[in-house]
């Protein structure tokens, strides 16, 4: 049974919610464009994300009457709808509990850097910022229809410049008190978990190793999983490896079909389909042949995969900015995968349940289009 409850803290005054709300920290990329034009917009909630001095933000933040406090626990549902989708989830402050318990399921490795930080932003700021993007397996979607009515709390256009996924999304917000039937009634839907972490690894294992009675969690039925590509710069160049792989060329560099790979250097793209594929779920997962098949022929080592010297991550929408990254020489190489499936997923997290040695290698997943931060800072408690 997953405890979920009300959240309290910090939210967007109605007006300013637009211009608080950003990317998850993870998508914005130092020096790039988004974060250029985030950091140009003095009410961005990417300041105390990102920038120099979180507390100071955070509290300019809320002088400037960008941020409002709110101590009523409430429930706050969230759509988003863009050109062919739609998404409805919930947010809510989630008990914190070991992955033992069976309530908060992860299926991924976690890198302990990351989860340092955002312990010590958490801490530095009192607030839980970004939400851990949760799959329900049971009836969730009722109970939130069923809480929106009337006018919702924010209804706002995601401007990005066309530089991320949630450029050009409409975003609806309503508010629902945590003691209202509304309410009540998403709790039980939540209740009947458990849920399934699908993005935010890290800010929830950060929650649980700080000992954090709760975090901020969004919780929906209605997400699957995209690529999460990469581009790579080996010790071994390319020209050289590929004599020893069974390449085919093919006419553009494009998703390929489960178990194979679609490779791009040298302004020619070329097919490479795996040689095997084992039964256990893990080794099964595309990434994890992509490692065993192709990386020793480059030189790379498994932990290399965070180093940016040899490895950089994109979503399947961003083939082309990987294409030019790597006509501009600043990696070897460009791999586009194909999607894990929520199958997959769900295979590994369950027989991750009675081994905790079970889980995807990192960088396995990417859920298309994120959910904003700042649509509610939680109080830490």
């Amino acid at each position: 049974m997953v405890a979920a409850y009300g959240l309290v803290g910090l939210r967007p005054a109605p007006q300013y919610a637009a211009r608080v709300a950003a990317p998850p920290y993870d998508v914005i990329k130092p020096g790039s464009p988004l974060e250029r034009l985030l950091a140009a917009e003095p009410l961005s909630l990417y300041h105390v994300v990102l920038g120099p001095d979180p507390k100071g933000a955070l509290d300019r933040l809320v002088a400037a009457g960008g941020l409002v406090r709110d101590d009523e626990p409430a429930f706050y549902v969230y759509e988003q709808r863009w050109n062919g989708g739609e998404r409805v989830g919930v947010l809510f402050a989630g008990e914190v509990t070991p992955y033992e318990a069976r309530q908060i399921v992860r299926h991924e490795k976690t890198f302990d850097d990351k989860v340092e930080g955002r312990i010590r932003l958490k801490l530095a700021i009192g607030h839980h910022i970004g939400p851990v993007f949760l799959l329900a397996r049971t009836p969730l979607l009722p109970a939130l229809r069923e809480a929106m009515h009337g006018e919702p709390l924010y209804a706002f256009r995601t401007d990005l410049g066309g530089l991320n996924d949630l450029h050009g999304i409409d975003n609806r917000v309503w508010r629902v008190p945590e003691t209202s039937a509304a309410g009540r009634a998403i709790q039980r839907a939540l209740a009947a978990g458990p849920l399934y972490i699908a993005d935010g690894h890290h800010r929830y294992h950060a929650a649980l190793r700080a000992n954090f009675a709760r975090f901020v969690g969004y919780a929906t039925e209605q997400a699957r999983p995209t690529a999460y590509n990469r581009v790579v710069r080996g010790t071994v160049p390319f020209r050289e490896a590929r004599r020893d792989l069974a390449l085919e060329p093919t006419d553009a560099f494009r998703t390929p079909p489960k178990h194979a790979f679609c490779l791009y250097a040298e302004g020619r793209a070329w097919m490479l389909r795996a040689r095997h594929v084992p039964d256990d779920p893990v080794g099964r997962l595309d990434c994890s042949i992509l490692e065993r098949e192709l990386y020793p022929a480059l030189g790379l080592r498994h932990e290399m995969i965070k180093d940016p010297r040899h490895f950089d991550y994109y979503p399947e929408a961003a083939l082309d900015e990987m294409r030019a990254v790597v006509d501009a020489g600043r990696y070897d190489l460009a791999i586009a995968l194909h999607p894990v499936s929520l199958d997959e997923l769900f295979a590994v997290a369950d027989a991750g349940l009675d081994d905790p040695n079970v889980v995807m290698p990192e960088k396995s997943t990417f859920f298309s289009p994120k959910i904003l931060s700042g649509l509610f800072l939680q109080r830490v408690r």
